[in-house]
């Protein structure tokens, strides 16, 4: 049975709640920087007391982990992979790891099964985990209700931009890079003390796990820090050893890889970019990250580097999205506004830990009062004990004879015999003062701003003097920026040929040989030729009109006994595309003619094909009728169109309105009866135009006689 459904329905029902899931629950961080899945792993690391105790195989802390996290223990380790010191992804690691856990930098380098590897959690995680038991945070049924677990992390620092973030949910992203923890602490200590304070004087840009240079834009970071949207530049460091012709890359952007950027310098030595490499190896061991990169003798190194920069991963962008779930809602927002909705939550971290304390200081002080109204007559409390015949009726004896309450009176009876002596009962009572001192503090702090942020700006510091690392990410001003060099390229008279099988060849100078001397595949002939500069771009138009872009000196010069190059492989044409026309451009100044069977022309824009920073255009002729002929002109010229029925005519390309739209149907040339069709288009002679030129458009033609031969010709 098929029920009709509004769509709109169907998504709201079925749709809504995976992406509310995936947004919530899976792909955004929240406020104390982790994830739903690393939040479940660590706290079943805390839980199963590997914050003090020793390492513990992998395997055992992923089986445990299922508990929380019912998503497989694939998912699981992968998540502690990254976590871990071993792994390098983080600024920060919270995982202590034993064994191979792979490299964030290395594509192939893959890491052990759990069964092999060991882990624990690592000191950081004390100010990630402490006071969690004082009702810091709010706990939750896990997915089968039989344990709780924290539904945030009440972490002492900022990790939410201490360590990097990228998730992927449904309709939004996030995308938060790492900042050094040393600055992005002090950075909050500032915050705390002056709202307006500027960021860029202790925080001056990102930090990664994997060092790199980061170029520096004032305006830009600027940008970033205000929104939390833009990109930035990071390049690699490098050294070279001039002596044995060797440049070492030491590290590289977080956005890449050694294999990448390895398959890259290969992938430009093969096209001829990186002419000046002999060999590039992998050459990554237990010290780090390392590529070697051989060139040859008499080569600028720093000018080889340039180049690397601008043609490989070596430099590359991060884009960043800082966007977060605060009190489950998606926010992006800028660097200091993601401080102080993190104040905001520690703020009620501290509160929460303060009103606890106060609770149990309260209860201890009430125990201790107790317990001092006993002590001028221990005796007493011992007689009214031993007087009791059931033990229920303890308690309520000691009430009743000093004025307890029931607590107090627990407290005491609980009390070991060789503990009933005033020395004993003289050090608690001597608690009262300072507790009750330690009292009045906290009910005041609980509801003091000021002594709130005493208290996170206390820990902040005692985490930048015990975590607090120099960076490992160097900062490129614009003054000390070597910008990628441009190489020089030569400019020189070149012949161009193009042959119907779709082979080109550029030669160096202009062409003396006729077509009989250049070498040909058996049955290819050659469909144009003309002369440009190695300067110039080629417009390759094709039959299933697409536009590629080639620049002439991308192509090797190559001699008139060799075959030349195959265009469908050399652009990546579609399967069975072939060229059909082509065009030599410098200023993209002049207009494109186009002729179809169906008797109309179109002429378009030259500019209408430029394209900067494509190599290939879709639909860049009307496909309604099949096309008969291209033509490039910057003057107007005379055309000679003869049609299937024994008709022609003359006309100038004057009389064609020049169009942008690069499809367009064109204008009606020749009138044609039901079944005729134009099969030919050439320039028009002197003698054709005296006797069959038209000056207006659309025209039905001259009958002419004309042999079958000549009207054999090979179309496009």
């Amino acid at each position: 049975m098929v029920v009709e459904e509004a769509i709109t329905k169907t998504l709201e029902t079925n749709y809504m709640p995976y992406a509310m899931s995936v947004i919530l629950s899976r792909a955004i961080p929240e406020i104390d920087g982790f994830k739903p899945s690393h939040r479940k792993l660590l706290y079943t690391m805390y839980k199963m007391g590997l914050l003090t105790g020793g390492k513990t195989k992998s395997a055992n802390v992923v089986g445990q982990t299922m508990r929380l996290n019912p998503h497989g223990d694939a998912a699981i380790y992968e998540t502690m992979v990254r976590l871990s010191k071993g792994n390098e992804s983080l600024l920060c690691p919270f995982v202590e790891s034993k064994g191979n856990f792979g490299k964030v930098y290395s594509r192939d380098m893959a890491y052990a099964a759990s069964r092999y590897t060991e882990v624990k959690l690592s000191e950081i995680c004390y100010y990630v985990f402490e006071d969690i038991d004082k009702d810091t945070v709010n706990f939750v049924d896990n997915y089968d209700n039989t344990m709780k677990e924290p539904t945030l992390l009440p972490v002492a620092f900022p990790n939410i931009l201490a360590n990097p973030n990228l998730g992927i949910a449904v309709g939004m992203t996030s995308s938060i890079c790492s900042f050094n923890l040393a600055e992005i602490c002090e950075t909050t200590i500032q915050l705390i003390k002056n709202a307006n304070h500027n960021l860029a004087a202790t925080l001056p840009a990102p930090d990664f796990s994997t060092g790199g240079a980061i170029i520096y834009n004032e305006e830009i970071f600027d940008g970033i820090y205000k929104t939390g949207r833009g990109s930035f530049k990071v390049r690699g460091t490098y050294r070279c050893d001039e002596k044995a012709n060797c440049i070492l890359i030491t590290e590289i952007p977080p956005t890449t890889t050694i294999e990448a950027i390895i398959d890259k310098i290969i992938e430009n030595m093969k096209t001829g970019k990186l002419k000046e490499i002999v060999d590039v190896r992998d050459e990554a061991d237990l010290k780090g990250l390392r590529i070697a990169i051989d060139f040859k003798r008499g080569i600028d190194p720093e000018r080889l580097v340039s180049k690397l920069f601008k043609l490989t991963p070596l430099e590359d962008s991060f884009s960043c999205n800082f966007n977060l779930l605060v009190g489950l809602e998606p926010k992006t927002l800028g660097v200091r506004a993601i401080i102080f909705e993190w104040l905001e939550f520690r703020k009620a971290c501290v509160k929460r830990k303060l009103s606890f304390e106060l609770r149990q200081m309260k209860l201890r002080l009430d125990l201790l009062t107790g317990l001092e109204k006993i002590l001028l007559d221990i005796d007493r409390a011992i007689k009214v004990i031993r007087g009791t015949k059931r033990d229920l009726e303890v308690l309520p004896n000691l009430m009743r004879e000093f004025d307890l309450n029931e607590g107090q009176a627990a407290f005491i009876a609980e009390i070991k015999l060789r503990n009933l002596n005033k020395e004993y009962i003289l050090k608690r009572i001597k608690e009262i003062k300072s507790l009750s001192d330690e009292i009045k503090w906290t009910s005041r702090a609980i509801d003091d701003e000021k002594e709130i942020e005493k208290l996170i700006i206390k820990k902040l510091e005692e985490i930048i003097e015990k975590h607090g690392e120099p960076r490992k990410s160097s900062i490129l001003k614009q003054g000390e920026i070597v910008e990628p060099v441009r190489e020089e390229i030569k400019n020189y008279e070149v012949q161009i040929l193009m042959t119907k099988g779709g082979y080109l060849k550029k030669m160096h100078g202009p062409s003396s040989k006729t077509n009989s001397d250049h070498k040909l595949k058996s049955g290819d002939k050659i469909t144009h030729e003309f002369a440009s500069t190695n300067l110039s771009e080629l417009l390759i138009f094709t039959n299933k009109a697409n536009v590629y872009r080639l620049k002439c000196y991308e192509l090797e010069d190559i001699k008139v006994g060799q075959i030349g190059v195959f265009l469908p492989a050399k652009v990546a044409m579609e399967e069975g595309e072939l060229p059909v026309y082509i065009v030599s451009v410098t200023d993209y100044a002049g207009d494109m003619i186009f002729a179809f069977e169906n008797g109309r022309f179109a002429r378009v824009s030259l500019a209408s094909f430029n394209m900067t920073n494509r190599k290939k255009m879709s639909k860049a002729f009307n496909q309604e009728s099949a096309i008969v002929f291209f033509d490039f002109i910057k003057d107007d010229q005379d055309y000679v169109v003869y049609s299937k029925g024994k008709k022609l005519l003359v006309f100038n390309s004057g009389l064609l309105n020049q169009k942008v739209t690069r499809d367009t149907r064109g204008v009606r040339v020749m009138k044609l009866r039901v079944g005729d069709r134009v099969i030919k288009v050439k320039k028009a002679d002197a003698k054709q135009k005296e006797s069959y030129l038209v000056t207006n458009i659309p025209r039905s033609g001259f009958a002419q006689r004309v042999q079958a031969k000549q009207l054999e010709i090979d179309l496009p």
